[in-house]
């Protein structure tokens, strides 16, 4: 039951090979032309889809050189990028980096969002991650392109020129979701600099990660406070002055219950309430959950699409199997079931005990349980 996720991996050496989803591959000089066929050759089958960009005056000479002719061809380099920057997961260009620049500046919007871009020399001697090289790809991108290049990879993060770990990528890649970034350079820089970074992670998500980087790491079982520069894995909300790299996972499943017709705004504002009053962090919320005759509930859906969490639901058959801590004669009479929020929330968290007993609003009902730790 868990939610799909799509993650690039981190390492060039590791047995699975990384996925890079849709790149873009682009050059200007025939020469040029002639390595970015290779480079989208070379990255089809690490790819969903690898695509050619060539100007159209290369036209005339296109078949001339060995894939080539399946370019898709452009008038003027600045219009495509445009056009392509937020559709591909990484764009390749064979050019000069200094154009490439002022050709993305306007493009980018953060760091969360903005694209892979790796540029390349016409020779392939080098591959420069110029952007996003972490959360991205960039970096990895850039390795797979100095391999079918047969040149260099360059990386400047500074992590990975000092072998130390990328935690949005670590983080990404066990599932959890970075709260706030505007922390991660603090912490990042924490580590360059050789500090100990404390870290508290009481179900251990993150820290066999950071096996190779144990001495960079302290581990602590009780979080300190706010104003200590830390790394915390967990779903409660605790207080925060901006030093705390929070990084939450989807821990909470929601059990939820409610009248047919219910007001989406009522029943937002019921969840939100009860979230802040348990100090449990929306973004650890995994799924939520309720009985089959709700699995059209508008306000239910419409959540779920504003939350971007899925929401499934049980049979009667299913709920009546679960024991629960409040039962109602009133609910097994309207519904067929003893409980709805309650054997909800367990029977998908896979749990036998609850985060939040039933709590309700004027037509709703919810309650909490932790998947994956007791």
């Amino acid at each position: 039951m868990k939610p799909e996720t799509h993650s690039l991996r981190e390492a060039t050496d590791s047995p699975h090979p990384p996925t890079f989803r849709r790149v873009a591959v682009y050059a200007l000089t025939r020469r040029g032309a002639e390595l970015a066929a290779r480079l989208r050759d070379g990255l089809a089958p690490l790819s969903e889809e690898a695509a050619l960009f060539l100007p159209r005056r290369l036209a005339p000479v296109l078949e001339r050189i060995h894939g080539a002719e399946a370019a898709t061809l452009f008038d003027t380099l600045q219009e495509t990028l445009a056009e392509n920057f937020h559709s591909f997961h990484g764009h390749l260009v064979v050019g000069a980096a200094g154009m490439v620049v002022r050709l993305i500046a306007p493009l980018l919007t953060s760091k969360k969002d903005d694209p892979a871009v790796v540029v390349l020399p016409q020779d392939g001697r080098f591959a420069v991650s110029l952007l996003s090289g972490h959360l991205g790809g960039g970096n990895q991108l850039a390795w797979e392109a100095a391999r079918v290049s047969g040149g260099q990879a360059v990386v400047s993060t500074a992590t990975d020129v000092e072998g130390l770990p990328a935690l949005e990528v670590l983080a990404r890649d066990c599932g959890l979701i970075l709260e706030n970034f505007a922390a991660l350079p603090k912490i990042s820089r924490r580590l360059v600099d050789g500090e100990r970074v404390t870290l508290f992670d009481p179900h251990r998500i993150l820290r066999p990660h950071l096996e190779p980087w144990a001495d960079r790491f302290e581990c602590v079982e009780t979080p300190p406070a706010a104003t200590v520069p830390q790394v915390r894995v967990d779903w409660r909300e605790r207080p925060d002055d901006g030093q705390v790299l929070c990084l939450r996972p989807q821990a909470v499943v929601l059990g939820l219950g409610c009248h047919r017709g219910i007001d989406v705004d009522e029943m937002r504002e019921f969840i939100q309430a009860t979230l802040a009053e348990a100090k449990i962090s929306p973004l650890s919320v995994a799924l939520l959950a309720s009985v089959e005759t709700r699995r059209t509930e508008p306000a239910l859906l419409t959540i779920s699409r504003e939350m971007s969490r899925p929401f499934i639901t049980f049979t009667k058959e299913e709920l009546g199997g679960v024991a629960t801590p409040n039962p109602s004669a009133k609910v097994a009479e309207r519904i067929g079931v003893p409980s709805v929020c309650e054997a909800a929330a367990m029977l998908a968290a896979r749990t036998g005990s609850l985060l939040i007993s039933k709590k309700k609003s004027a037509r709703g009902t919810l309650a909490a349980a932790l998947r994956g730790w007791e």
